[in-house]
């Protein structure tokens, strides 16, 4: 995430929840690494879950000092709608 990210933050969560387009939520947590703040474990499965492939934009919002809202687009520019399936328990959040 941008080096400026953490300036929006007293504290940078240790855990953020991440809401997709269909009010999903995932937890992943949270680690800083040389002043930057990185996804950490619970994203590589969010990522395959959510078939996120090179080429994907991904676009971060915060909505609540522990929520981001995900946006996925494809390679083309289009929004992906992922339906909520069975997430992985150790990671799926409730609201």
């Amino acid at each position: 995430m941008p080096l400026d990210f953490t300036n929006h933050f007293v504290a940078v969560p240790t855990e953020f929840k991440l809401r997709n387009n269909t009010g999903c939520f995932w937890k992943v947590t949270v680690k800083l690494m040389n002043g930057r703040v990185t996804l950490d474990q619970g994203w590589a499965t969010y990522a395959a879950v959510h078939r996120i492939k090179i080429g994907y934009i991904v676009t971060f919002k915060l909505l609540t000092p522990d929520t981001l809202k995900v946006i996925i687009f494809d390679d083309d520019g289009i929004e992906v709608v992922n339906k909520c399936g069975k997430h992985n328990e150790a990671f799926a959040a409730k609201e």
